[in-house]
């Protein structure tokens, strides 16, 4: 078994409510969920109008097909023009 983990740093420069920052992040965990079949969570930053991070985790059977589907799910959050990327990092899950 195989896990990757995919945090995205945000900066939302629009918005100006939490409500705002909801529409805006609600279409891109939602988005990611439905089309990749991934556990999807904003994990930081849940009291800023601007900031976000939002945290994504695929499992597979081959480390070929869960890194084609983060690469996937990373080419996904980036196609939001109202957002900004501030950083991404990846981290494999050991089992222990």
């Amino acid at each position: 078994m195989f896990v990757l983990a995919l945090r995205v740093d945000l900066r939302l420069p629009a918005c100006r409510s939490l409500k705002d920052r909801r529409q805006v992040i609600r279409p891109i965990l939602d988005g990611a969920r439905h089309r990749y079949a991934v556990s999807a969570a904003e994990v930081d930053h849940q009291d800023s109008w601007q900031r976000a991070t939002l945290g994504f985790a695929a499992v597979s059977g081959s480390v070929g097909h869960v890194t084609e589907v983060i690469d996937a799910v990373e080419r996904f959050v980036w196609s939001f023009t109202e957002i900004e990327v501030l950083e991404t990092e990846r981290r494999w899950l050991d089992e222990a």
